[in-house]
């Protein structure tokens, strides 16, 4: 047993390392295409180099001076600019900078977005919207779970049913993603009904009392959520069906059957608990990759969340905060990664550690 902990202990050493390196590279080149290889630098410098020119010609103080002492006074000024920023260093050195900033989240400020205060530090501008996303996104993927996870459980008792069968012809729905069904949702229900908002996070002007403000933030999310659900949770149930039915098949399976034990047990102690590791897996998956958004569904329906966010930095060449919406999601995949390594070893006793190898005991 000590030998087992040792190894256990020893492969997840190894595994957090790994983990960890993905994560330091993935951060980096983050870093080279958001500034597009020092692309973006030398749109930066010609901004500033226009500012700056701009406001010596418009100062007062300055209007008396010829063309050549004009060019002259606006190249002092731009390339004390520059050392202020640390712009007069090579591309390649500062990427380390802009890395090392990174890694310890230190994400330093927005070129051109702001926060709703004024604020254009990354971290509180990721802050302020970041809650927004976790609010819509994990909710829909939380019902979306557990829709696929019970539905394909049921679904697997009755494969080649009517129900089964009706499932599978509407597989196809997920083809098409959740903000194309989200447009039909605003025509139908805001546009021709009028009982539910086109979009946005909460009536304009808020409530001022909190269960009232808490009731508009659910009436918004109703149509972002429903055409989730109508793109993906076929989807789900189909996928998860399949799931159960090939762990159905597996030897244990057919021994508690040979026992003559109910269905309903077989279904949740030797299918259920057998793929407790991979459901656990995805579910956590869609938790993290919730907290990131989706671009075109906030921007169909006006969220403030993390998507829309992304794609306003993408659009404002903001790389600062595209770097730091990125290390934040690659951080919080490493950590997940990591947990659920962990949780493998203790949630299926099969799995122990030989040499530092995962290994079926």
């Amino acid at each position: 047993m000590a030998i087992m902990k040792t190894s256990f202990m020893r492969h997840m050493l190894k595994r957090g390392i790994l983990i960890l390196f993905s994560a330091m590279v993935a951060v980096y080149a983050t870093v080279l295409i958001a500034n597009m290889g020092g692309y973006v630098d030398q749109i930066i410098k010609s901004e500033i180099y226009m500012t700056v020119s701009q406001s010596v010609r418009q100062n007062p103080a300055f209007r008396y001076l010829n063309e050549t002492q004009y060019k002259k006074l606006v190249e002092e000024i731009y390339n004390n600019e520059l050392r202020r920023l640390g712009f007069d260093k090579p591309f390649i050195y500062r990427s380390f900078n802009y890395w090392k900033d990174a890694l310890t989240l230190d994400l330093g400020r927005a070129l051109f977005l702001s926060s709703e205060s004024g604020s254009r530090s990354v971290r509180l501008i990721i802050a302020e919207r970041l809650p927004h996303t976790i609010l819509l996104f994990t909710t829909m993927n939380i019902i979306l779970f557990f829709i696929g996870l019970v539905g394909g459980l049921a679904l697997s008792r009755k494969y080649g049913s009517v129900l089964d069968r009706v499932v599978t012809m509407l597989v196809p729905l997920s083809s098409l993603p959740g903000w194309f069904y989200g447009i039909f949702m605003i025509l139908i229900f805001a546009s021709f009904f009028g009982i539910l908002p086109y979009g946005g996070m909460v009536d304009v002007p808020p409530p001022s009392d909190k269960f009232e403000y808490a009731l508009s933030v659910l009436k918004h999310m109703v149509l972002p959520i429903l055409s989730w659900l109508i793109a993906y949770s076929f989807f789900y149930i189909y996928s998860r069906r399949t799931f159960f039915l090939m762990f159905s098949s597996e030897d244990h399976v057919d021994f508690a059957k040979a026992k003559g034990l109910p269905e309903s047990i077989i279904q949740r102690r030797y299918v259920l608990r057998t793929v407790l590791p991979y459901i656990i897996t995805d579910f956590s998956l869609m938790l993290i990759s919730s907290w990131m958004g989706a671009i075109v569904t906030e921007t169909v329906f006006s969220w403030p969340g993390i998507g829309s966010l992304l794609y306003a930095a993408t659009n404002a060449l903001d790389g600062p905060v595209i770097v730091g919406l990125v290390v934040i999601y690659a951080y919080l995949l490493a950590i997940t990664n990591f947990i659920l390594e962990s949780l493998y070893g203790i949630l299926d006793p099969r799995i122990r550690t030989e040499g530092g190898e995962i290994g079926i005991a």
